[in-house]
């Protein structure tokens, strides 16, 4: 199991997706194929179980059985970290139980779900996980999509706890990002949870990014990281300009369903969703498509990436 201190808050990790049959079963080997390529691309941790895994649809078995082929596809060259998304405390701890006993490298923690919890509230309930379990914490803060903000003030009282790491930060603010290394330096590790943010959050500093489209786009994912940190800023513009409209698929109340659809035209999903989502239809399916297709079409060739980091 990797330690707090070995495991590093930083470069590309997926929020992966969770492969599923016509019928809904989990489909193993897609997912298996999925992760090898998205490691051979160059990621540098799996976060399972979010938004994008449609984790609110898995029994505790099956997110079991996703962790331990994960584990198998990282060989422990790469971190597997499980996302925490809880209604309690107890709830939430007992999740973090399951994590230890599957043998997570870490977690991705969000804020109390459906009830806003105040601040001391949302803190308390941090606090709580935190004096339960040695693995390294990765605090989530998006207000936008959750409802509660983790303040500067929250994170100032969170940061006597060693193993609270870092930050996905998905406040949508990239001023944040210097905000709290003005406060804190480098105290928290800081990865940009929204997609089209990314290169200028890794331009103002950001350690990461835990990444939507690297699911069906890995290479151009990890290359635009690279980039960045090398200060590569004409090939990173350039990437990202033809990026940038599949990169607005993943802000998107139907960001799973445009995300499996972007894995069917790289070939690295099945495209199916668990009920209660449905696949796109119509004229959204039509205008994603579209989207899609003209990526496609002037898709970059990217071969320089790998040994510049």
């Amino acid at each position: 199991m990797t330690t707090i201190q070995s495991l590093k808050w930083e470069g590309v990790m997926p929020a992966v997706t969770t492969q599923f049959s016509a019928t809904g079963e989990l489909e193993l080997e897609a997912f298996s194929q999925n992760l090898a390529f998205q490691k051979e691309a160059g990621v540098h941790g799996f976060i399972l179980g979010g938004t994008l895994g449609e984790a609110s649809t898995l029994t505790s078995e099956e997110k079991k059985q996703l962790l331990n082929k994960a584990k198998q596809i990282a060989k422990n060259d790469i971190p597997v970290i499980m996302n925490i998304a809880e209604q309690s405390t107890k709830e939430a701890i007992s999740a973090v139980s399951l994590a230890e006993k599957i043998e997570a490298d870490g977690l991705m923690l969000l804020p109390p779900m459906r009830y806003k919890a105040t601040d001391q509230e949302t803190i308390a309930y941090f606090e709580a996980i935190a004096q339960r379990t040695s693995l390294p914490i990765m605090i989530y803060n998006n207000p936008i999509d959750y409802k509660i903000k983790v303040t500067l003030d929250m994170f100032e009282e969170l940061q006597g706890y060693q193993n609270i790491k870092a930050v996905k930060e998905s406040t949508r603010d990239t001023t944040n990002i210097t905000r709290m290394r003005n406060r804190f330096g480098d105290r928290f590790q800081i990865l940009c949870g929204v997609d089209t943010l990314a290169m200028e959050s890794l331009v103002m500093g950001a350690d990461g990014w835990v990444a939507g489209l690297v699911d069906a786009y890995p290479e151009e994912t990890v290359a635009l990281y690279a980039y960045c940190k090398t200060q590569q800023y004409d090939k990173a513009r350039n990437l990202f300009q033809w990026f940038l409209p599949l990169l607005e698929l993943d802000i998107s109340p139907q960001l799973v369903q445009n995300i499996k659809l972007c894995e069917v035209a790289t070939g690295l999903g099945t495209g199916y969703v668990r009920l209660p989502r449905k696949p796109l239809a119509g004229k959204e399916r039509e205008r994603v498509q579209t989207i899609i297709d003209l990526a496609m079409s002037n898709r970059p060739a990217i071969s320089d990436y790998k040994n510049i980091l």
